[in-house]
């Protein structure tokens, strides 16, 4: 049986999506922008504070989910410039010990809001 995930403390869908959705004990996490869900504002200023803001929201549904980044198995992460892509992985290595989750890491030429990062995941439980 599938739920979806629906938390204030992460950016809310702009389209006909579930932030994420828990089924079966695995946790599908739709892709997360920069935007802070407290002021409503994209974090823009640098790759380094957008990524880490991406990775809040996703620490958000994780733990609404009762789960921790130890339970990711896999992202994509999604780039307007590879050459952010030395910075995205310093912050986003930070966020995981151990095993680190299978990923690929792509260079697309639009995100949603112009934004220059997105990062999508699967958790299990």
């Amino acid at each position: 049986m599938k739920k979806a995930i629906d938390i204030p403390n992460a950016p809310k869908p702009v389209g006909s999506y579930s932030q994420a959705v828990l089924n079966n004990g695995t946790l599908y996490i739709s892709g997360q922008i920069p935007l802070n869900p407290v002021t409503q504002k994209l974090e823009l200023d640098s790759i380094q504070k957008s990524t880490k803001q991406v990775m809040s929201n996703i620490i958000a549904l994780l733990n609404a989910a009762e789960m921790t980044t130890e339970n990711v198995v896999k992202c994509s992460i999604f780039l307007k410039d590879m050459d952010d892509f030395a910075e995205v992985n310093k912050i986003y290595s930070s966020y995981f010990s151990g095993t680190f989750p299978a990923r690929e890491t792509v260079q697309v030429a639009k995100l949603p809001l112009d934004v220059s990062i997105e990062i999508s995941c699967i958790a299990t439980k």
